[in-house]
């Protein structure tokens, strides 16, 4: 193990959720997730009378969670070897088609201050603040000055788990994860999305996206005619 995977593990177990958001991810919608990470600054003498600590801000967007299949994330760029191997074993087991939930994150780092008190002190009275307020959709941390994201990448993780179980049972509640026989076994969510896309490009959206969503989940050949007639009825 190398050292900076050492000071990885060493962060992560140094860091602590001390108030979780109230809210679990939205299903059908965007979450944006207020943070506040505190740490000890480097600085900070050990044997001092004064002590302080670094109040980092910012927000984490979570975009509408997506259904998506081994398939599907197979054919998207981005991902490690490691990852690919990793979908190809899922398909083998699960099947190509096996639905899944992909979330996506986005920080926007906001601002860094610096507080009186110890990291522990000051995360619990930003709680209190933000429950006196009722900011039900915001997360306190207390992590480690130098890598202080491995607090907010740990409670992503933490969140995200929490919420997939509600996620889940809310698609199946509409039937989006519904096999559609008809269309190779991939989930209702997937044929409503490009029936959205299609009825976008009618209204003067790229087609080559759409192109491109179909190719991703190998569809094409299912509404190729449906595809080549928008071009048709354009001339």
């Amino acid at each position: 193990m190398s050292d900076r995977q050492e000071e990885w593990i060493r962060a992560i177990e140094r860091s602590w959720i001390v108030r979780f958001p109230k809210q679990h991810l939205a299903t059908f919608g965007i979450s944006n997730i207020e943070y506040y990470v505190v740490t000890e600054p480097i600085y900070q003498d050990v044997d001092s009378d004064k002590k302080e600590g670094v109040v980092r801000t910012g927000k984490v967007i979570s975009q509408k969670p997506a259904v998506v299949t081994p398939t599907y994330v197979m054919n998207v760029q981005g991902f490690s070897p490691e990852a690919y191997d990793y979908f190809r074993e899922t398909a083998r087991m699960v099947g190509p088609n096996s639905p899944g939930i992909l979330y996506q994150y986005k920080n926007e780092v906001s601002k860094m201050d610096i507080v009186g008190g110890t990291p522990s002190q000051i995360a619990q009275k930003i709680s209190e603040d933000l429950d006196s307020r009722k900011e039900d959709m915001s997360v306190v941390m207390v992590g480690v000055d130098e890598l202080w994201d491995v607090a907010l990448l740990k409670f992503i993780y933490e969140f995200t788990s929490s919420s997939i179980a509600g996620n889940v049972q809310e698609f199946q509640s509409r039937g989006m994860l519904e096999p559609q026989s008809g269309f190779g076994g991939v989930p209702r969510a997937v044929t409503q999305k490009i029936n959205r896309m299609f009825s976008e490009v009618e209204h003067g959206a790229d087609p080559d996206v759409l192109k491109h969503e179909l190719d991703r989940w190998g569809l094409f050949k299912h509404y190729e005619d449906r595809f080549l007639n928008i071009f048709r009825q354009n001339r």
